[in-house]
Formats: C-alpha cells, sequence, structure tokens
C-alpha cells in the first residue's frame, strides 16, 4: 500500500510539473501575441489629414452633382460620407492643431442635411455655397487658404450618373 502510495505522490509531482511547463509555454505564446498585437496597432496604415480632405472634397463634388439634379437619396448619403471621414478625421489626427476648427463645418452640414430632407433645390445651392465657404473659412484658419475649394464646374467622376431614375 505504501508503494501505491508513493507512485501515487510520484506521478502527482510529475502531473503538476508537466502541467507548470504548459502553463508557461502558454503564458509564453500570450504574452508574445499581446506583444504582436501592440506593434500592428502601432504600424496599422494611418490616412493622412490631407488624404482625408481630398476623399471629402470628391464627396463635396458629388453631393452637389446629386443635388442639382435632385437626387436627394445620393446627396444624403454624400453628406453622411461626408460626417463620417470628418469624424475619423478628428479620431485619427489627434496631434494636428488643424483638427480644432473641424467642428465649425457641422452647423454647415445641419443647414445641408435639412435642405435635402426638405427636398428644396433653392435651399440646397444656397447651404452647398455655405458648406463650401466654411471649408475655405477653416483653411484660412489654419493657414490652408491656397487650397480653395469651389463649386464644382465639371462631374467628378465619369461614371456615375447624378440623376434620379
Amino acid at each position: 500500500m505504501k508503494s501505491v502510495s508513493i507512485i501515487c505522490f510520484i506521478v502527482f509531482v510529475v502531473s503538476c510539473a508537466q502541467q507548470q511547463v504548459a502553463d508557461n509555454k502558454t503564458n509564453a505564446a500570450i504574452d508574445s501575441l499581446e506583444k504582436r498585437v501592440e506593434r500592428l496597432e502601432k504600424e496599422k496604415y494611418k490616412p493622412g489629414l490631407g488624404e482625408l480632405m481630398a476623399v471629402i472634397q470628391l464627396h463635396h463634388a458629388k453631393l452637389w452633382y446629386a443635388g442639382i439634379n435632385n437626387n436627394w437619396k445620393l446627396s444624403a448619403f454624400e453628406v453622411d460620407e461626408i460626417k463620417e471621414i470628418i469624424t475619423a478625421a478628428q479620431e485619427l489626427e489627434t496631434d494636428r492643431p488643424e483638427i480644432k476648427d473641424l467642428p465649425m463645418i457641422f452647423p454647415s452640414i445641419d443647414s445641408i442635411t435639412n435642405s435635402i430632407h426638405s427636398k428644396d433645390p433653392v435651399s440646397f445651392k444656397k447651404n452647398f455655397l455655405s458648406l463650401t465657404n466654411t471649408c475655405n473659412a477653416c483653411h484660412k484658419a489654419n493657414h490652408f487658404e491656397f487650397n480653395s475649394i469651389t463649386v464644382p464646374s465639371a462631374a467628378p467622376v465619369s461614371n456615375q450618373d447624378f440623376k434620379v431614375h
């Protein structure tokens, strides 16, 4: 009986040691994965403010052509895209001083959104000009006055129909 107890004790000790080795390997693997995730988070692609503004400019132009063609669904989509990119810029570019002035755009966005919801082409044109002027006011406030935005004079893309179907 004594030998069975000793054997059981040895099996127990060996099992514990093996479990400890397995736990150490698991912890090492977790630590390694956590470090890799941290590194990937630091290295992931982050668009610059200029890239984000270029995308806003495209949606600004598409918003104009959708609105003057009374395509209110597309207009609503485009203004939502602009809001989404502005929010992304605020979240991604926290170290840029220009970001503090971005909220100046929201009253103009609200006004044009109201024009879109009311399907009012006259109000849309007036509020689009206000939106455009607000973009330029922000550029001027941040010493980017050389980057002047205008009401589009040509469709931004040739492969999209802005008319209502």
